[in-house]
């Protein structure tokens, strides 16, 4: 008895050309997201707004403003502790980005080395 492969499986090499051309698609057009996003700009703000950083996709800082009224030499601790908590904001929301944007192109697949 010779067994089946179920439709659409199997077909050999028509199908494994299939395969690779629509892999070399997905790895274009995550090239092509991964430049874009590095371009991009992302925004967060600490303290309700006393501190903001724009980044861009590739985590170079392109701006911080801290209003001056959150500036006190008695607690320098207090702005410190609100640059970072933007600084970390706008990496949280560059992440979950780029990983959202990449995830819609691969369908979810899990490739190794990518995002």
């Amino acid at each position: 008895m010779k067994a089946r492969l179920p439709k659409g499986m199997g077909g050999g090499p028509q199908n494994m050309q299939a395969m690779i051309r629509q892999a070399q698609k997905m790895q274009q057009d995550m090239t092509a997201k991964q430049e874009e996003l590095a371009q991009r700009e992302f925004t967060a703000a600490a303290g309700g707004g006393a501190v903001s950083i724009t980044m861009t996709g590739n985590r170079q800082v392109t701006a911080l403003t801290i209003q001056p009224e959150v500036v006190d030499p008695e607690d320098i601790e207090m702005l410190q502790d609100l640059v970072i908590s933007a600084v970390n904001e706008c990496l949280h929301t560059i992440e979950d980005t780029t990983n959202k944007e990449l995830d819609a192109i691969t369908n979810g697949m899990n490739i190794p080395g990518i995002g």
